[in-house]
């Protein structure tokens, strides 16, 4: 994740598109740093709420904590099953968490008069492949009794090189996984041995292989860009390697250095062995223009895919739509409500069982603060390459608020870093937009969406979102 020079926003959210952290009171403070830390700042004054209409979730996010070692990068809640450990077979730590997790689910008060079947399951981690299939039917069993499941549902899984083979593949295949997000991070061996990575090069290619193989066409590949001793050819290299793989999508995460990671321990953001700032920024545009040349699209800050390839359970989080949650400091948003579960596995287990117990009370919320609920529609809005819808903004939240954030934006619509579109998606001048900001029934007429620009607005994403957010709740 790029540093504090270009503050991408997606520096709010953790490395990977998993569930946004957010908290509940009712539930343990397991998140110390949730999205809303520049809101928190932005105004002490009280708003006035409007009913929200609650929508029951499509989605649900299932977290597998089990990796065979921490990465040297990695902050997440995980449990290290040690380079011996054989999951495959039937190692206690791993039944005994399954088995809880299934009880979380299990045990979940469905609150909606209708329920419709679960569109996407994304297994997250940790290293969701290093659990057998047999176990990982038992979730999709509970989840397809507790929820339903669309038998059209994309089915996630995250996987890491040199944990799977074709025969466990295959097995997975058969139990509705059809889409893969691929661990690979680099293709430098002296890369991976430096983030802790567990596997090698030659692991990767045989992964890809296996994917291949398995007939597999819904798969992504993960990069991470800004890692010691990291330079532009290697960078380079990453991505021209990734393009021949051919996978229809792919994600790109510039290194954020977390406190408590040995990455913490050892090195400070912007100083040598790690990339300069500039050099991060340097990263982000060579991905951006050498994966669109390459055709695929730029549709979120960090993925990007070839025509249909998009991760529609990502899609969840960016358009700001409810999910489940289940697991492991996994995060839910669910009737207004978002709230975590606990990082560690003794707490997680009190959770369950309190929730079995009926002691659990995240209730739902049917009137939002007006101004948050706006200020999530725009964070979550400008990640993406569609940006904010002005129409839908504007009847939800009143056309006065699109005019200031308009206005506020100006300069940056000069310096090219926010783009303007009409309902056509075509950019429109900073004259057209003079015109516009005369009256607000010109906006209506001539203004459909607002985007940040890609590279540059992107990179400067943090910035730009605060600054809305300074309109928003002066």
């Amino acid at each position: 994740m790029l540093k504090s020079a270009f503050t991408p926003v997606f520096s709010l959210f953790p490395a990977k598109p998993r569930t946004p952290k957010a908290l509940c009171s009712t539930v343990t403070n397991a998140f110390t740093s949730s999205p809303p830390s520049v809101r928190q700042n932005a105004s002490s004054k009280t708003h006035t709420t409007i009913p929200a209409p609650q929508l029951p979730p499509t989605s649900a996010y299932i977290h597998l904590p089990f990796c065979r070692k921490r990465c040297h990068y990695c902050d997440f809640p995980i449990v290290a099953l040690g380079s011996s450990s054989n999951p495959a077979d039937d190692d206690p730590r791993v039944l005994n968490y399954i088995q809880l997790l299934c009880r979380e689910i299990d045990a979940s008060r469905v609150e909606f008069k209708t329920s419709p079947s679960l569109e996407t399951v994304f297994f997250g981690g940790g290293t969701p492949s290093l659990v057998p299939p047999r176990l990982v039917s038992s979730v999709l069993e509970v989840l397809r009794l507790k929820f339903g499941l669309s038998s059209s549902a994309e089915i996630s899984m995250e996987m890491d090189p040199g944990t799977f083979d074709a025969k466990k593949m295959k097995e997975l295949i058969g139990l509705g996984m059809n889409r893969v997000s691929l661990g690979v991070q680099a293709f430098q061996e002296e890369l991976l041995r430096a983030c802790g990575r567990a596997h090698g090069v030659n692991e990767v290619y045989e992964a890809v292989e296996i994917v291949g193989s398995c007939g597999v066409e819904n798969w992504s590949m993960d990069l991470i860009s800004s890692l010691p001793h990291q330079t532009r050819e290697m960078w380079e290299e990453s991505l021209r390697l990734t393009i021949e793989a051919q996978p229809t999508h792919v994600s790109v995460y510039d290194l954020q250095v977390e406190q408590g990671t040995k990455f913490g321990n050892l090195y400070t953001s912007g100083e040598f062995p790690l990339p300069s700032e500039t050099q991060s920024a340097d990263f982000y545009r060579i991905a951006s223009s050498t994966l669109s040349d390459a055709g695929y699209n730029h549709y979120e800050i960090s993925s990007y895919c070839k025509s249909g390839f998009e991760c529609k359970h990502n899609l969840t989080y960016w358009k700001n739509k409810p999910f489940y949650g289940f697991g492991l400091g996994s995060a839910s948003y669910v009737g207004g409500l978002r709230f975590s579960r606990p990082r560690k596995l003794k707490k997680y287990m009190g959770y369950v069982q309190d929730l079995e117990n009926g002691l659990v009370d995240c209730s739902r919320n049917d009137h939002n603060d007006t101004i948050d609920v706006a200020m999530d529609v725009v964070m979550l809005s400008l990640r993406t390459a569609r940006g904010l819808d002005l129409k839908s903004f504007r009847e939800a939240y009143g056309g006065s608020l699109v005019f200031s954030l308009l206005k506020a934006y100006k300069p940056y619509v000069e310096s090219g870093h926010v783009v303007c579109l009409d309902e056509n998606r075509r950019a429109m001048t900073t004259d057209e937009l003079d015109t516009a900001l005369l009256d607000e029934d010109r906006i209506d007429r001539m203004l459909a969406y607002i985007r940040l620009s890609d590279p540059d607005g992107f990179l400067l994403s943090n910035e730009l979102i605060s600054h809305a957010f300074g309109v928003l709740a002066p």
